[in-house]
């Protein structure tokens, strides 16, 4: 997702593929649909190889946002709380919730639907202003 909370690109792959390893997927999809994109942020858990493989494959900067485990409580981490806010906004759709899909390209799609009608939404309130 872009800096807003709004999805460019979204991958769904089964359970058993680690998240390290379905970022790949991720990357690939977005190197076609976005190529003059630069920096791309992540969590600790795509730290390591893909760090080294997408610098070198696709020369972006591939920054780290980590958390620090001696914080109590909550703490709002640059860039990482927009992904969260925005998996809370898609968590609102009943659809959503559970994993009903048998197709990964079905939660995709209903992914996609559920970002339309949130980016909708937005668009039809600023209008009323």
């Amino acid at each position: 997702m872009d800096t807003l909370g709004l999805i460019l690109v979204v991958v769904v792959h089964a359970a058993n593929i680690q998240d390290r390893d379905g970022a790949r997927l991720v990357v690939e999809r977005i190197k076609e649909q976005f190529p003059r994109l630069r920096k791309v942020w992540a969590d600790g858990g795509y730290a390591g190889e893909l760090l080294k493989w997408v610098s070198k494959t696709f020369r972006w900067a591939l920054e780290i946002v980590k958390r620090t485990d001696d914080l109590a409580g909550f703490k709002r981490l640059p860039y990482r709380w927009v992904v969260e806010r925005t998996f809370g906004w898609l968590g609102r759709y009943r659809r959503l919730s559970k994993d009903y899909e048998e197709l990964p390209e079905s939660s995709e799609a209903y992914i996609r639907i559920a970002m339309i009608n949130n980016m909708s939404r937005r668009i039809a309130r600023l209008k009323a202003n």
